[in-house]
């Protein structure tokens, strides 16, 4: 099922929705204020909610700011989505690893000159085991994301304790990781509070291309060779520039109680990210990557450089491209919204994410992560085999607020790259924006593609 605006501008579904928060609002107002009262509130509640204005997203379709409750949400989920089993955990963990040893094993053992004397044919098979281990590591590093959530058992500790070995076997700090990333879900799609993949606004993507925000409009198309290689570098280096310097994230920290200090700004060792009473957390976090550091250094030394790159640099750097794509694609599409501090509540930003598909690869061996992330937004407990059960459930509450794009699976989820590259260059209010409707983003681009940015004027260089 599909709710999402194709980029033909074809509707794929709808489902009806009612403005049954302002309803509830409204009702439990009256209890304690009376008709009268209630009356009039219902008055102020149409006018605010009539002038939000016109909205509209990238592709030029019109967009309704949801209307539902957190409640609604849970209330329609079956209750046996919620359980959580370790030992079934366990299982996945144990698939995962036997996957990556197995396939280690025979690569190791019958990928070899004397088996196949052929170098470009040896050297073609070599470069598929990097992309199989990727995937399998990939995999694994879901696993431990559900327990960085808790969806993984109902033990915090067995949680914590499997999610920091294989985190750390993959090089990820858990804690610390665990951390950011909670900050993210309780703020998803929030402009001044979000961890990932934050937009651009109008003015920070000028100042990057060094323009003024007015002169956008006047851009010529961003050339194909610079969006590919924006995507290279973004895909290669995107999760290590994110875990040293917050990259993609905000930059308010001065806002918040995070970090030993205010004022800070995101950089090179130096985002103040957590809190001091994690401290213990984020040293556990560099013990983790010490130990595999070390165990790395020895297989280096003992079985020689090159055979440690093939063995496990290069799939690690499948892995990091895989999450990036992934997480870049659930938070960035021309149908996606987002919203200003004020604007935005939790049931709003849960709803700015989008589910996708990948086929065998996306729902088995990394875990349905890239097809229920909607849900996974909203009750982030949920384990991952019972998500797309729930995932159903959610989307007659949710109506045309659910989005994804399905359209082409695997290869369609890989062309997604591609046009959410060349189409969300930056964020602003649509031109009709009014009120509360000011304070909802959508993406915009100097490529002539979609809705056209807000043409503004130059600055008045006249003195009043």
């Amino acid at each position: 099922m599909s709710t999402a605006i194709s980029p033909r501008g074809s509707l794929l579904q709808r489902m009806p929705t009612t403005d049954s928060s302002l309803v509830f609002c409204a009702v439990d107002l009256g209890l304690t204020l009376g008709y009268a009262q209630t009356v009039s509130f219902l008055d102020v509640v149409v006018v605010s909610w009539n002038s939000r204005g016109v909205l509209l997203d990238t592709y030029g379709n019109e967009f309704e700011i949801p209307d539902y409750t957190i409640k609604q949400i849970r209330d329609a989920i079956p209750a046996h989505c919620f359980e959580r089993s370790g030992a079934r955990g366990l299982a996945y963990v144990a698939r995962d690893v036997a996957s990556l040893a197995a396939t280690f094993y025979i690569f190791q053992n019958y990928v070899t000159p004397e088996t196949i004397p052929s170098t470009p044919v040896r050297a073609g098979l070599w470069a598929l085991y990097t992309v199989i281990q990727g995937l399998f590591g990939t995999g694994l590093w879901v696993l431990a994301h559900e327990c960085g959530h808790q969806s993984f058992s109902p033990s915090k500790t067995l949680n914590d304790t499997v999610g920091w070995i294989c985190h750390s076997a993959l090089l990820v700090p858990y804690f610390s990781w665990k951390i950011s990333h909670g900050k993210h879900h309780k703020a998803t799609g929030n402009m001044e509070r979000d961890m990932v993949f934050v937009p651009k606004t109008r003015e920070e993507y000028a100042s990057r291309v060094g323009k003024l925000s007015h002169e956008l409009s006047e851009l010529m198309e961003e050339t194909p060779i610079a969006t590919a290689t924006h995507m290279i570098s973004q895909q290669l280096g995107g999760w290590l520039v994110y875990l040293v310097t917050n990259v993609t994230g905000h930059n308010n920290h001065h806002k918040q109680i995070e970090g030993k200090g205010q004022g800070k700004k995101n950089g090179f060792f130096k985002g103040p990210l957590y809190e001091k009473k994690d401290e213990h957390l984020i040293l556990l976090s560099d013990l983790g990557l010490a130990i595999t550091a070390t165990i790395l250094f020895f297989i280096g030394k003992n079985f020689g450089w090159s055979n440690l790159f093939v063995w496990y640099f290069i799939p690690y750097l499948w892995v990091n491209h895989w999450l990036v794509a992934i997480t870049y694609l659930q938070h960035t599409d021309p149908t996606l919204p987002h919203y200003d501090a004020h604007t935005w509540t939790f049931a709003r930003g849960a709803a700015a994410t989008i589910d996708r598909e990948f086929g065998f690869i996306g729902r088995h061996l990394l875990h349905g992560i890239i097809e229920t992330h909607v849900l996974h937004h909203y009750i982030s407990t949920i384990p991952f085999y019972h998500a797309d059960e729930a995932t159903e459930a959610i989307k007659p509450v949710m109506g045309k607020h659910y989005r994804a794009n399905v359209e082409g699976g695997s290869i369609g989820f890989l062309k997604s790259m591609w046009t959410s590259a060349r189409m969300c260059h930056w964020v602003e209010p649509s031109e009709g924006a009014e009120g509360e409707g000011k304070g909802v983003f959508f993406f915009r681009n100097r490529n002539n593609l979609g809705t056209k940015p807000i043409k503004l004027e130059a600055p008045s260089n006249k003195e009043e």
